[in-house]
């Protein structure tokens, strides 16, 4: 065993001292016994789970649950409560108890890891309040703003594999219950690593003395969530089917929509119930191929209008269609229709009693479509472009409604500031049952936009890998080598956000405008090993726009088979 081996052993062996959790525990110690003879394959592993620790970045903490600094467990949730405990302690004014809301969905180990964060949390001396039951991600972000607390966490991997959790953390106050940005992203960071250096997380201050909010929490976000948009005339009769993908949705879900007067849905019972193994879908993301096959085969069968889904801890919303053009007569509406559709709601709002007033704004991540814009020139409005994520698109300045591609939608800013697919999807069931009062459907409202802005496409390529280092080869060969077209289509211009500099935000993200008008965008994705490439068309009819991203669609994929 070389010397470096030998001390990744001690560093595993001192991780198991600490370690409170005899799963992980004897998962480590089994390891360990067998590195320690030599095996080969126990020296790699133990290599990638201490060679490195979880990033705290994108959304605070998330990867798989095991032993060792580079997976999520109890080791690590302690390290970050303790060190954000003393960053909101360090951060607080003199003389005030800084107070912190900490939400769970049902994924495994989720309950565990909140109770941590409380009784450590308590145990430095905030006031830490622990919400009833699992709930959904919206809740935590609502309870943030609603109780006026100074920060928030919330305990989810949201649509990761099953055997994924992590760690969201908000903030109250000035950032208005958004997630963390830089530089608190860095700072509480700092603070967690002096926790991890001091070695033993057993010898962290806890406490059993922090609140647990009772219902009258939840009975508020259902009371301004129903208000989002009561049911029109015509709703009574609207046939749709609900699925919320093995999560937490449901029970919040339901209780809103008889709030706001929505007829009950059709529920896929086998993925109603929050079930931590997800057994019904190889991964719990509605954007996945086949995870709404249940929920369309049921829509199917009864004859419904409409299927909604909401991803496992309900801060996503996915919509299906009735579409004789697709297989199975069924298909799901990208990310980008959806976002628009609320957008034109949310502009439609803002201007039906005269303009908007000064400063109202539509936003979105700058991978979705750029007709979100044209709806914003269209009524007035003022229009933001930020990176990926609600920690960026919730911070808009004025914000009336903003959404991102890959199926976040924030639609109620006043109460939520963060993607809310339950939200969402009551605001979706307003337009569907308005629509459906003059004999009209979601996909008429789409030929409607469109005759308002003109006819938009997307589309998306996605790769995904083992080996996160192919990511940033692609990248690296991209830069080095810009290609001069896609198919047919002329790059115009090269925008590389890494250097841009001015107004555009900075990311690692390469945006190519072509000379059609066409966009193509390529990123690695912030939460998952994949690299995700982003195509956006405008022409005179929605088939040549459908024909050119299908066009882009193609030499991308032939790109990127070359440069892997």
């Amino acid at each position: 065993m070389s010397g470096h081996e030998a001390a990744r052993l001690d560093e595993a062996r001192a991780w198991l001292r600490q370690d409170p959790d005899p799963e992980t525990r004897d998962e480590l110690a089994g390891i360990i016994t067998r590195a320690g003879s030599g095996d080969a394959a126990a020296i790699a592993d133990l290599e990638d789970r201490f060679a490195t620790r979880l990033a705290f970045g994108t959304a605070g903490l998330r990867g798989e649950l095991a032993a060792g600094s580079n997976r999520m467990n109890r080791v690590l949730v302690a390290q970050a409560a303790a060190g954000f405990a003393a960053y909101l302690s360090e951060k607080a004014a003199p003389g005030t108890v800084p107070a912190v809301v900490i939400g769970y969905d049902g994924r495994k180990n989720s309950r565990v890891f909140a109770t941590d964060s409380a009784e450590i949390f308590a145990g430095a001396g905030l006031r830490a309040i622990l919400l009833p039951r699992l709930l959904p991600t919206p809740v935590l972000a609502f309870a943030v703003r609603h109780l006026g607390a100074d920060a928030g966490v919330m305990v989810t991997a949201s649509h990761n594999p099953p055997n994924d959790n992590g760690y969201k953390v908000y903030l109250g106050g000035a950032d208005a219950g958004s997630q963390i940005v830089a530089p608190a992203d860095a700072e509480i960071a700092a603070h967690i690593e002096r926790v991890a250096e001091q070695g033993d997380v057993l010898g962290i201050p806890r406490s059993t003395v922090y609140a647990t909010a009772g219902e009258d929490i939840v009975d508020a976000y259902v009371a301004a969530t129903a208000a989002v948009a009561p049911a029109p005339l015509g709703t009574a009769g609207l046939r749709w089917v609900y699925t919320a993908m093995h999560g937490v949705g449901w029970d919040t879900f339901s209780r809103i929509l008889g709030a706001a007067g929505y007829p009950a849905p059709w529920t896929v019972s086998e993925q109603r119930d929050p079930d931590p193994t997800f057994r019904t879908v190889s991964f719990p993301n509605p954007e996945e191929p086949g995870a709404m096959d249940l929920a369309f085969a049921k829509a199917r069968t009864l004859g419904a209008e409409l299927v909604i889904a909401n991803d496992p801890d309900a801060d996503r919303l996915a919509v299906g269609i009735p579409d004789p053009s697709a297989e199975g007569g069924w298909r799901r509406l990208t990310g980008n229709e959806v976002g628009l559709l609320l957008g034109w709601r949310a502009a439609r709002a803002a201007t039906a009693a005269g303009p908007a007033a000064p400063g109202t704004s539509l936003a979105c991540s700058l991978v979705s479509s750029p007709a979100l814009r044209a709806i914003a020139e269209r009524y007035g409005l003022d229009f933001h472009e930020t990176l990926t994520g609600f920690k960026w698109i919730s911070r808009a300045p004025g914000i009336a409604f903003g959404f991102e591609e890959a199926l976040g939608y924030l639609v109620n800013p006043e109460t939520v500031r963060d993607k809310d697919g339950i939200s969402a999807a009551i605001a979706l069931l307003g337009l569907a049952a308005e629509a459906r009062g003059r004999d009209a459907t979601i996909a008429d409202l789409l030929d409607e936009l469109a005759r308002e802005i003109g006819s938009y496409a997307s589309g998306q390529v996605s790769i995904r890998v083992e080996d996160v280092s192919v990511i940033a080869q692609i990248m690296a060969a991209l830069r080095q080598d810009p290609p001069a077209a896609f198919g047919e289509s002329a790059v115009a211009v090269v925008e590389d956000l890494l250097t841009a500099g001015g107004d555009a935000p900075a990311g690692d993200v390469l945006r190519y405008r072509l000379a059609d008008g066409s966009r193509v965008i390529v990123r690695p994705s912030g939460t998952e090993p994949k690299l995700k490439v982003y195509l956006d068309v405008r022409a005179e009819s929605a088939e040549a726009a459908r024909t050119a991203v299908a066009g882009l669609d193609a030499s991308i994929r032939e790109l990127l088979a070359r440069l892997s």
